[in-house]
């Protein structure tokens, strides 16, 4: 089908593959000591942590402990039978345990707070639900809003994967892109619109986006829009909401600050939580301290040349210095690209795709890449500079070891 813009299309989507796994690297200063994590509050977005936090053994269990028994399936959930094809067609077999658990109590239109690990399917716990609803009276209108650009086109490719020929659209809007094919497509008939609360604020101020018809609004890591100073833009976009409406929460953490959020913007919601601890079983977590006098980046090549560093996502404090890394590693011969806030969105897609589609090894970045994005088959995450807070630690390894598969996750500690 024809594409109306690069954001908004009907076109299948490729799912994600699974399957790698990583080893630990020898030859390294490693340490080892308690998983639970041990801070102390330093202000709103700094804590002091303590580096135990960051040493987990990956726990691999026997099959039969392991094995998820679902509820429901896909073809029991009382969905269209055109969506339980295309459910099928993208490679879902048996619900995962949040969307086993919130997919019938959204269909029953409750308000929903689930809270899950990364990479356990909590896009398609909202999604199938709530394309479901439009299928049925497809007057209603749908808002998700997330905190970044990378999120909202991932969010809206799922989209594209559930929806083929059930004449649904939607319309992607998130800054750093012109403006105007936004703006022109929230004008024709869309049902679903993805966007950022900047972005997202900026069109009801032109006046070309009315959520007085807005029946469902799903807040997707709204933690993490609290974290980047979006709450009074978050709160500007839920007052222009009807007071009667479907209002769901995901994420992977929920911190202190976020309940209150909860509170004012849901209505007795159902409280859903599968977390099994605060970071996957199956991720390989270590620290690399430094020795004195030892240069850092030279710490980084010997990492990187290692055979099993195949797909290595690294995560910088600044964009500056996400972009000096980026430049360093290109130096020594590294296939490498970067994403932070000073790229524009074209650029930042450009540089996800090279990297999801195996063409670089390293993409260095900076928070910007670690919430919700579905990257498959990253074997290492490294942190290259320590995050502010653990929600954020949680965050950046999620980005490996994704669904069944092993993960290695490493902290430089200087």
């Amino acid at each position: 089908m024809m594409n109306r813009q690069p954001f908004r299309s009907r076109g299948p989507n490729r799912g994600p593959s699974h399957g790698s796994q990583s080893r630990r690297p020898s030859g390294v200063d490693y340490h080892r000591g308690h998983p639970r994590p041990q801070f102390h509050n330093r202000g709103p977005r700094r804590q002091h942590l303590d580096i135990s936090a960051f040493i987990n053994k990956a726990v691999v269990v026997e099959e039969a402990e392991e094995r998820f028994l679902p509820e429901h399936s896909f073809a029991s959930f009382p969905i269209d039978e055109r969506l339980k094809k295309n459910i099928i067609s993208k490679g879902y077999r048996s619900p995962t345990p949040i969307q086993d658990r919130a997919i019938p109590h959204i269909l029953q239109g409750k308000d929903v707070v689930g809270i899950a690990n990364t990479g356990t399917g909590k896009t398609a716990a909202f999604l199938i639900p709530i394309i479901n609803k439009v299928i049925k009276t497809p007057r209603e209108r749908v808002l998700i809003v997330v905190p970044t650009r990378e999120l909202a086109v991932q969010i809206n490719q799922g989209f594209i994967a559930f929806t083929p020929h059930l004449q649904l659209f939607s319309v992607c809007c998130v800054g750093g892109m012109n403006i105007a094919p936004q703006i022109r497509d929230l004008r024709r008939q869309n049902h679903f619109v993805i966007g950022t609360p900047g972005r997202l604020k900026d069109l009801i101020n032109r006046q070309v986006l009315n959520l007085s018809t807005t029946t469902t609004v799903v807040l997707d890591e709204a933690d993490r829009m609290l974290d980047m100073g979006f709450i009074n833009d978050m709160r500007f976009i839920m007052a222009r909401l009807p007071t009667l409406r479907q209002t769901l929460f995901f994420s992977a953490t929920i911190s202190p600050e976020i309940k209150g959020i909860i509170h004012d913007f849901l209505r007795e919601p159902v409280h859903i939580s599968v977390t099994t601890r605060a970071t996957a079983n199956n991720i390989d977590q270590d620290i690399v301290r430094l020795k004195k006098g030892q240069d850092k980046l030279d710490a980084l090549h010997d990492l990187l040349i290692r055979p099993d560093f195949q797909k290595v996502l690294i995560f910088g404090r600044t964009k500056y210095g996400v972009e000096k890394l980026t430049i360093g590693l290109v130096k020594r011969g590294f296939k490498a690209d970067s994403i932070h806030g000073n790229k524009s969105q074209n650029q930042r897609q450009r540089s996800l795709g090279l990297f999801k589609d195996g063409r670089i090894q390293v993409l260095v970045a900076t928070d910007v890449a670690a919430r919700g994005l579905d990257i498959a088959n990253v074997s290492h995450v490294i942190n290259y500079d320590l995050p502010a807070t653990y929600d954020d630690y949680v965050h950046r390894i999620g980005r490996t070891g994704r669904g069944a598969a092993l993960g290695s996750a490493l902290t430089f500690i200087e």
